[in-house]
């Protein structure tokens, strides 16, 4: 039997999801709580298998709940059930350790599944959260590759993906044509490529010089 703790401000959402819960034979509510403090109070004391977490509460919100009981708790799992889509939401929460973000425009069916697959250990992200953060990680990942690039690198990638040989290249940064196939030996490196073609398709696909 699974264990689950509700935490949500709104007492209907917590007796509809409640009323569900009871038909179930395989997921037991053990609590509810209608704030983020009384949920950290509530999941230590009972230490259930299951928490799912709300969002935005007064006080403690669903994110420093999360925090909070994670810290302490790491081994806890917490599914946050929210109608929030949002960046400044969706990131924080995950950042957090959630180990699943779903909303609540699922339907009784989808959260009661997100639970069972939570508990089994398998991570639910709603796809559009999913791909928020997909998106965030390419995000992270072109910048720190620009990080990871010196400047002259970057010109010199930049140059590549313009289609430009490596004597043009030299002539146009005025440099010798040797320092310029170091640079481009780094770049390869760097980017985990074999050639320039490569690194040209890598840098057009990655946006690394978009605006």
């Amino acid at each position: 039997m699974i264990q689950l703790m509700i935490v949500d401000d709104h007492q209907m959402v917590r007796m509809g999801l409640v009323g569900y819960f009871s038909l179930q034979d395989d997921i037991n509510v053990v609590a509810e709580a209608e704030n983020g403090q009384q949920g950290v109070e509530k999941a230590f004391e009972l230490r259930p298998d299951i928490i799912l977490m709300d969002l935005v509460m007064d006080g403690m919100d669903g994110i420093e709940a999360t925090q909070e009981i994670l810290k302490q708790w790491p081994e806890a799992k917490i599914v946050i059930l929210t109608s929030f889509i949002d960046d400044e939401k969706v990131y924080p929460a995950m950042a957090a350790g959630a180990s699943g973000y779903i909303l609540k425009t699922s339907s009784a069916a989808e959260i009661a599944e997100a639970v069972r697959k939570t508990f089994y250990g398998n991570a639910v992200i709603e796809e559009e959260v999913s791909e928020k953060l997909r998106q965030k990680s390419e995000y992270e990942r072109v910048y720190h590759l620009r990080d990871d690039l010196t400047n002259r690198e970057l010109e010199v990638l930049s140059l590549i993906a313009e289609g430009k040989s490596n004597q043009e290249i030299a002539d146009e940064l005025f440099i010798t044509l040797k320092t310029v196939k170091t640079h481009v030996s780094n770049i390869l490196f760097k980017l985990e490529v074999q050639d320039r073609t490569q690194a040209a398709i890598y840098a057009l696909k990655q946006g690394l010089f978009e605006q």
